[in-house]
């Protein structure tokens, strides 16, 4: 071998070495990605539950931009194209959307199998029922920029529009993105309105999410406000951020008023019933999430105060009795958490097997279970709740167990009989824009 030959081998030595390296690096993240996806379609978790990305393969360079950008680690690469490997885990938020520089993502609706119900909006975003409008989640928008954007817009229109109500000029529904920012902006264009929030407290389907989870991935321009500046922001950040804006504007919410009901006056009147009363208005903003209404059990007792439909702070339930219904992802994680403060955690489902949860939730339970962290129940169900324990059927036998708090973790159920009920039109999208 002469000299330029060993040379040559000793320059050329590290670059395939690094090559190699990739390519081992490159298969074991596909592997991964694809085990991902597998096991994700195989305990019935391939179908993203809201807004979710769609990737041409034809325009993905798999850059890998979108899989960054996504805090909550549901897209990953395989065989070089971007996947969306962990349905479940999207919240629609589109940071990767705004991150693909070759537009190669489109932010979609439902898919071919599953379709889901939007109502129809026109561009000033009211419904084909003359005086009733609908921004943010609900419509089809799950960015909480253009959330409360949409917000914003419509309370221009209906401020255009300008009637007079007897009670209010506008009645918002949801102190979420879209909500806040279309109470700002009836301030703003001097409307009398009043806006309903079912929740204790505002945020909307944010108010939900875990804790420290990233919110925002772009910034706002809110009414009166001006300017909200952030980039990425967590939960908590985010949620103070607007106590703060409603504490310097005195934007005025009722907490604790669930609707109930909508009904046309006349030609241009709507009652709006809620959990507290009932409102006349001339315009109604429904600006509530697809979450909707958290689902009750429908038992004795569940009116008490311990009872509670999400987790906020684990923390709270400290040497605490806690009892959580569910056999969901959100079930489980709650269970968990509260292990870790709680003196007796007990989870309570009334299937055989968490046959729809995440295999590291699965796994996380198990190891949980197995080390007698909290107590597992399948096959049971909650019959009555009193102050100091709560009744369940356990396969059939009746048991009794000690609790101070209940967190019911069993889904969402959306207003959509009842806004078809005043006459708004649905529209089913599998996989559309």
């Amino acid at each position: 071998m002469s000299t330029n030959d060993l040379l040559t081998l000793i320059y050329l030595l590290p670059i395939a070495l690094a090559i190699l390296g990739f390519t081992i690096w490159q298969s074991r993240r596909d592997r991964r990605n694809r085990e991902l996806l597998e096991d994700a379609q195989r305990i019935g978790l391939g179908e993203p539950a809201s807004l979710h990305p769609v990737i041409d393969p034809n325009l993905c360079i798999g850059s890998g931009s979108c899989v960054d950008a996504c805090p909550e680690h549901a897209l990953g690469l395989i065989a070089g194209k971007a996947v969306l490997v962990n349905p479940s885990a999207c919240i629609g938020h589109g940071a990767c959307h705004a991150t693909c520089p070759f537009d190669a993502i489109q932010l979609v609706f439902g898919t071919e199998r599953r379709g889901v119900d939007i109502p129809l909006v026109k561009p000033t975003f009211e419904t084909n029922v003359r005086g009733i409008y609908i921004a943010g989640e609900l419509g089809g928008m799950g960015l909480i920029r253009k959330a409360a954007e949409q917000g914003r817009q419509a309370m221009e229109t209906i401020a255009r529009d300008r009637r007079a109500g007897t009670d209010a000029d506008v009645v918002i529904v949801g102190a979420g993105p879209a909500g806040i920012s279309a109470g700002l902006a009836a301030i703003q264009h001097g409307l009398r309105y009043i806006l309903i929030e079912q929740e204790d407290s505002l945020g909307g389907s944010v108010l939900h999410y875990p804790r420290n989870k990233i919110a925002m991935t772009h910034p706002v321009d809110l009414p009166i406000v001006g300017p909200m500046r952030f980039v990425e922001v967590s939960k908590e950040k985010l949620l103070a951020f607007w106590l703060g804006i409603v504490g310097r504007t005195q934007l005025q919410i009722r907490f604790g008023h669930q609707m109930t009901a909508i009904e046309a006056i006349g030609n241009d009147r709507f009652r709006v019933t809620t959990t507290r009363g009932s409102i006349e208005t001339a315009a109604v903003l429904l600006s509530i999430g697809r979450r909707g209404t958290p689902r009750q059990l429908g038992v004795p007792g569940e009116s008490l105060n311990k009872v509670m439909y999400r987790l906020l702070d684990p923390d709270q339930y400290c040497n605490r009795d806690v009892l959580v219904v569910g056999g969901g992802d959100s079930a489980v994680e709650a269970a968990l958490a509260c292990a870790a403060a709680a003196a007796r955690v007990t989870l309570s489902y009334r299937g055989e097997a968490f046959n729809r949860v995440k295999r590291k939730n699965r796994e996380r339970l198990d190891t949980a279970v197995a080390a007698q962290q909290l107590t597992l129940q399948t096959r049971s169900e909650v019959v009555e709740i009193f102050p100091g324990h709560v009744q369940l059927t356990n396969d059939g036998a009746a048991q009794t167990i000690p609790n101070d708090f209940v967190i019911v973790c069993a889904g969402g159920v959306l207003p959509i009989d009842l806004l078809r009920s005043v006459g708004i039109r649905f529209e089913t999208k599998f996989g559309a824009a």
